[in-house]
């Protein structure tokens, strides 16, 4: 009979910014791609208003774990609850709770309490070890974005460009779901190596062409969901010129025909603007840059997508 005990770890990080910034980022866990490295997913399930439940996909070495998560969100105290609701072996439970204390205008106190039950064997000291490493690297995260509060609204961009065709979806998702055969039918895709360890789960390595000719390297990591007709990415290695980018692929049938749609969520790096773009640019510049290159290689992934289905493209859209 295995032996369970109940451990406990803390940790807390000083930020320079307020107390208000500092819990909304950990209230709201929409964005966490853009600010986590390790997190390349985040999906509400569901939300009363105090209470939701959500799945988070973690791992950017292309086997991301999927988890799931009930929370207990109180504003008013700046303190969220939580719990997995189906931990992975050996642990058995796993839950804690968010804390954020005001020190003083402009500076608040993030801490966070982990408790974890574990069914005791050679592997608890490694599981207590990761499990304390993630909940650092989280709060660490959290901290640096809310110290960038005053720039952060303009380092984030999200846009969508869509596309209308008549069609089937089958053929659409397969052209969007193979992008290892993407090189020959999209312009900008060079080369395109995708490995697939798990069903649905994929890793995928490609060149990309500007402009000029030159080709930059992106690698991503992608969450499949064929029945949703739906693909979330997280690249880990994105354009130079960003610190993060998300987005997701998805193909929404309505009785006319069907819609296309890529969306793209980035984090601008404001300290890569001038080494890109060159001296005196600013993040305007870098902004309209970034939305006009990969909105271009959207529509062309789109209508190559359309064009795959056998249809023609009807109409191309950006928001």
């Amino acid at each position: 009979m295995s032996v369970e005990r109940v451990h406990r770890l803390s940790y807390a990080v000083d930020a320079a910014a307020p107390a208000g910034v500092l819990y909304a980022l950990v209230a709201d866990t929409a964005p966490w791609p853009l600010f986590l490295p390790d997190t390349v997913h985040t999906e509400r399930l569901d939300f009363d208003g105090s209470v939701e439940r959500y799945s988070h996909w973690a791992g950017t070495d292309g086997r991301p774990r999927r988890s799931m998560w009930r929370r207990a969100l109180d504003a008013g105290r700046r303190r969220v609850d939580f719990r997995e609701e189906r931990p992975a072996g050996p642990v058995t439970g796993a839950g804690g709770s968010w804390r954020v204390e005001e020190l003083a205008p402009g500076w608040s106190r993030l801490l966070l309490e982990q408790e974890l039950t574990v069914a005791q064997g050679p592997g608890t000291e490694r599981v207590l070890a990761e499990a304390g490493a993630r909940g650092r690297a989280v709060a660490d995260g959290l901290r640096a974005v809310a110290e960038r509060w005053r720039r952060l609204e303009g380092l984030l961009l999200s846009f969508e460009e869509s596309v209308r065709i008549q069609g089937p979806a089958e053929p659409v998702h397969s052209f969007l779901y193979e992008a290892g055969s993407w090189p020959g039918r999209v312009a900008h895709v060079a080369e395109a190596e995708v490995v697939e360890d798990r069903p649905g789960v994929q890793r995928a390595r490609l060149a990309h062409l500007a402009e000029d000719g030159s080709s930059y390297p992106v690698e991503e990591v992608r969450v499949c969901f064929p029945a949703a007709g739906r693909i979330v990415f997280k690249r880990t290695r994105p354009h130079p010129l960003l610190v993060a980018h998300a987005g997701e692929w998805s193909v929404e049938p309505d009785p006319a025909g069907l819609t296309l749609v890529c969306r793209n969520d980035v984090l601008l790096d404001e300290r890569a603007v001038e080494r890109v773009l060159g001296p005196g640019a600013e993040l305007g510049r870098a902004r309209r840059y970034v939305r006009e290159l990969l909105g271009k290689e959207g529509r062309a992934v789109l209508g190559a997508a359309g064009q795959y289905a056998g249809e023609p493209v009807r109409a191309l859209r950006s928001v």
